[in-house]
């Protein structure tokens, strides 16, 4: 049977027609032609919708009780610039949407996220092993093409020399600080929470006979001001995700702590147009504890640690593109997932993959690159990098 609030909820959030199939039975909701069906082979609670649109929704979907009957992605890129209209019960979901920031909760969040296995993530990542947004300067560019060119677009913004000391905070699994190495002579450090990054960066350093070169470490950024290390230049990307809003500040702080007097930073980051706290189901599921920034409130930090703004660059549609190919090699692979993985978890990421994408697309989220100077530099170039 069908439910006139449920009828009535999702038409507020969906802003096309569709089709409502329950059952053996259809129902058009919308005016025009609809553009996709949607099945529920299990009625949604009204209180789960009530609490939050994303989380009654994503678990119906991870768990097989609702489907569409087109693509995924292109279903969410037609109503996900409607989040707005989403419902989110923040005093219900207080404790998933405001976690701790201490160190030993953010170092579960992170681990809870990177830490489920390396075979997983060389599934459907290229070569490189670099999950943040590529660069496609060329239509034709390959995900392995865009990563190498992110890699190298960041390198020319930090104007490495040969012998110079880069840090990078949150590592990953270490592609850019052994391009760094390789093609500058830089001696580079990488810091990371995850002991699955950690154990394959550092041996892909030996792989790579960099190890006079490079070093990681497991490391906590809120470590950095304590340590005595100093770099030329520091990058970041996509890191301060994890942070959480409180820290801001704090993480700012550290980068200060430890980079020269005239040493460039460069900050990759997923951001928001606004402050908000941030998805229900993105939290419970995909980053515990991961909240965006807003931009303002990032660049409205850097005054106070005498860091100059150099460049602020958006990177919002190379982001949608690089989860488009993600999610196609996320596919390609599905049958080995499933079976690593487990045919719910997979369910989960390919939403995930396909929600994000999508919300990229709608400018829901964005992705800033910004280039600081710590005081002025006026040795650096007065042409902009690209």
């Amino acid at each position: 049977m069908f439910d006139n609030f449920f009828i009535e909820y999702l038409s507020n959030i969906i802003p096309v027609a569709f089709n409502l199939q329950i059952e053996d039975e259809t129902r058009k909701v919308g005016n025009g032609e609809a553009e996709f069906t949607i099945m529920i082979k299990k009625p949604i609670s009204k209180t789960e919708l009530l609490t939050s649109t994303s989380l009654a929704l994503g678990e119906a979907y991870m768990r097989g009780e609702i489907d569409v009957d087109k693509d995924l992605y292109e279903v969410l890129n037609l109503f996900l610039g409607e989040m707005g209209k989403f419902t989110t019960n923040k005093s219900k979901l207080k404790s998933l949407l405001f976690t701790a920031t201490s160190k030993a909760n953010q170092k579960k969040e992170v681990s809870s996220h990177y830490d489920i296995g390396n075979e997983f993530y060389r599934l459907w990542l290229d070569e490189t092993m670099s999950y943040s947004c590529g660069y496609f300067k060329e239509e034709k560019n390959t995900l392995y093409e865009a990563q190498m060119n992110k890699i190298h677009h960041i390198l020319d913004k930090l104007h490495l020399e040969e012998g110079m000391t880069l840090l990078d905070i949150g590592c990953g699994w270490g592609a850019l600080l052994i391009e760094a190495a390789k093609k500058y002579g830089i001696k580079g450090t990488g810091i990371t929470l995850s002991q699955e990054q950690h154990a394959k960066f550092k041996e892909r350093i030996q792989e790579e006979g960099l190890t006079q070169l490079l070093d990681v470490r497991i490391m906590d950024y809120r470590d950095l001001i304590k340590s005595e290390l100093t770099f030329d230049r520091i990058v970041s990307v996509g890191m301060l995700e994890h942070v959480g809003r409180k820290n801001y500040d704090l993480f700012i702080k550290n980068a200060d702590a430890v980079l020269k007097e005239k040493g460039l930073f460069l900050l990759h980051s997923i951001t928001a147009l606004k402050e908000h706290p941030g998805d229900a189901w993105i939290k419970k599921y995909i980053f515990p504890g991961g909240t965006v920034p807003s931009l303002r409130e990032i660049l409205q930090l850097m005054p106070e640690y005498r860091f100059y703004i150099l460049d602020v660059e958006s990177l919002r549609r190379h982001y949608n593109r690089t989860l488009l190919c993600w999610r196609s090699r996320f596919v390609e692979h599905r049958e080995e997932i499933v079976t690593l993985m487990g045919e719910e978890f997979t369910r989960m990421w390919e939403l995930y993959l396909a929600s994000c994408a999508a919300t990229f697309n709608n400018g829901i989220i964005d992705l800033h690159q910004i280039l600081l100077s710590k005081g002025a530099n006026n040795e650096l170039p007065m042409i902009r990098v690209v």
